[in-house]
């Protein structure tokens, strides 16, 4: 079987107040945050660089849903369009439709608890 996930690609959560929270991981953990949180960088086993994202978002977005959980975890994944095919054909729920961007494709499934999963096929390149 071809690989699926490669790595975790974010951590988002909920939270009443975005800029105070990423203020408080700056002040006292060292995240060296900015708009969109904290983006993490590593190289992958082949030396390719690689980010995973830590973002906190409002309390009231609706990025989460239809999952009504707190935080959604982003997958990297190979192959996104044969992956959502494959899925499907397996029973996941798949939610809404793939979407294609400079850095890479996201696409959105729920796992059995009720937890969008954002899984991404990025292009890491598109930050450097």
């Amino acid at each position: 079987m071809k690989k699926r996930v490669t790595g975790i690609g974010g951590i988002f959560f909920k939270t009443k107040n975005p800029d105070k929270t990423k203020e408080w991981y700056k002040n006292h953990l060292g995240l060296n945050t900015d708009t969109y949180g904290c983006t993490f960088w590593w190289k992958d086993e082949k030396g390719n660089k690689c980010s995973t994202q830590w973002s906190p978002f409002n309390a009231d977005t609706n990025y989460f849903l239809p999952s009504e959980k707190e935080f959604m975890v982003n997958y990297r994944v190979e192959n996104l369009e044969e992956l959502l095919k494959i899925l499907k054909e397996e029973g996941v729920t798949i939610v809404g439709e793939m979407q294609t961007y400079d850095y890479g494709k996201f696409g959105w499934i729920l796992d059995p608890d009720g937890n969008k999963i954002e899984l991404w096929e990025p292009v890491d390149s598109a930050f450097l």
